[in-house]
């Protein structure tokens, strides 16, 4: 119990060190809660943002693979796509991201870096189930719709492009991206 506890404080302390910006003492207390028995993913995830702090990009990606063994939700996949994607392995950056997804659909980073990347690879047409997976489960479904609409307007697809965008436009009239994007598709 007592080393749960440990972990516990020292995860923490490294999160409020890392927000605070203190690089050094986040890294101390990270490296203090990854030797704990058990410990989760975290600790190696915070060490792996340090590392991209730092520019230490291949720090980075091994301490985010670290973290991936340790726990794979998503969350390490999405690290790893985006120093891949730092370092101009799209190819790589685009497969991370779409295990992000696999796992959680709504991840607005992986989202937004896959539509980037798979328009660098002209792999739009793979992006589209992705974004229409994330719309049913999405805080931020204006702006995915519109990711969307984007994608499908890329693709020749304007009715289906129209349709999205009129959604957003009828919540929210003000949406200028969405606005401009249906006056390209009516052109």
């Amino acid at each position: 119990m007592e080393n749960k506890l440990d972990y516990e404080i020292n995860n923490e302390l490294g999160e409020c060190y890392l927000f605070m910006g203190d690089y050094d003492k986040a890294a101390d207390y990270y490296r203090k809660a990854a030797t704990a028995p058990d410990c989760g993913a975290a600790p190696y995830m915070g060490l792996a943002t340090i590392a991209i702090q730092h520019g230490e990009y291949d720090n980075a990606l091994t301490l985010y693979k670290k973290a991936l063994s340790v726990e794979n939700n998503g969350k390490a996949h999405c690290g790893i796509g985006l120093v891949y994607m730092q370092l101009g392995h799209n190819e790589e950056a685009f497969a991370s991201f779409a295990e992000t997804l696999k796992k959680l659909p709504d991840n607005i980073v992986a989202l937004n870096c896959l539509v980037r990347v798979g328009y660098q690879l002209q792999r739009v047409e793979e992006i589209v189930p992705y974004l229409e997976a994330a719309l049913e489960s999405s805080e931020q479904a204006e702006a995915v719709r519109v990711a969307l609409a984007g994608c499908l307007m890329y693709l020749g697809r304007n009715d289906e492009a129209r349709r999205h965008l009129e959604i957003v436009l009828g919540s929210n009239p003000e949406n200028t991206g969405a606005k401009e994007m249906l006056n390209t598709v009516a052109a």
